[in-house]
């Protein structure tokens, strides 16, 4: 996610290639940047859907949709109706710096994943195909996620919360800007920070990796508790957002920063929507 990675020692960073803890160990191109190029299939060699969907480019295509359905969607509804607590978090913290123009976040946003592609040296290609399966395997993973919640309610059987009276059009913006906002704060910055931090305090490199995972979704679940829009607390609701943040972490850990993404906003759509 857009925080420091030790290039010096590749092999032992634990978000080393393509936007997770796992990097492939196939060895990397390090020459100059190249065209972008369209997979179209044909081609007998090349990146596996495994691979590909994990390079920031893809992730970068993947989510340009919750980009600008968010993002025109807020302009739609107008700048004062309520926005992701993540993204009013990171747009607090750079008025705090100084920056405070509008489409600055999600400016960066993109700006940070096309360098982040650079300096992994992938090359610069993508396929539709692969955007298409990328859909298709946000879907499974939303609908695995769902039942992680089926079987906690069967399990710690709770009154279910009740619905916030706001329009269809309004929920979908919001539910995009969580998928975006939240996975850019909590797994592409926040993330990497801590995995580093945790091994600055002697941890080694896996063990750090576990602490980060497990802080991040902590955090991540107690965010939906803060600001005057926040949730009442409750340990029902703490524990599932912590379960969720657990299974975002390490989908974006193994599978990137664009399935993650759109799994969090699938997910959101499916239990709000329908």
């Amino acid at each position: 996610m857009g925080a420091a990675m030790n290039e010096s020692e590749p092999n032992d960073d634990p978000f080393a290639a393509h936007g997770g803890f796992l990097a492939d160990d196939a060895e990397m191109d390090v020459g100059g940047p190249r065209d972008l190029a369209v997979d179209d299939g044909s081609a007998s060699e090349g990146p596996s859907y495994w691979s590909l969907s994990r390079t920031p480019l893809t992730s970068l295509l993947f989510a340009m949709p919750l980009v600008l359905a968010y993002e025109g969607g807020v302009l739609l509804l107008g700048r004062g109706s309520p926005r992701n607590g993540a993204d009013v978090w990171l747009r607090q913290f750079l008025d705090a710096l100084g920056f405070g123009a509008y489409f600055l976040l999600p400016t960066l946003t993109v700006i940070g994943l096309l360098a982040w592609h650079h300096i992994e040296h992938d090359e610069w290609r993508f396929s539709p195909a692969v955007l298409a399966g990328m859909a298709l395997e946000c879907l499974v993973w939303a609908a695995a996620l769902i039942g992680v919640a089926r079987l906690q309610e069967r399990l710690w059987p709770l009154a279910a919360a009740v619905a916030v009276d706001e329009g269809v059009l309004a929920r979908l913006v919001a539910f995009c800007g969580a998928g975006l906002y939240e996975e850019v704060l909590f797994r592409l910055l926040l993330l990497p920070v801590l995995a580093w931090s945790f091994e600055r305090l002697g941890f080694s490199t896996v063990p750090a990796a576990c602490w980060a995972v497990v802080t991040s979704s902590l955090l991540f679940s107690a965010a939906h508790y803060v600001g005057p829009l926040g949730d009442s607390f409750a340990i029902y609701s703490f524990t599932f957002r912590f379960l969720a943040g657990l299974f975002f972490a390490l989908l974006f850990s193994i599978r990137g920063f664009g399935v993650a993404a759109g799994t969090h906003a699938v997910y959101d759509i499916l239990v709000g929507l329908l």
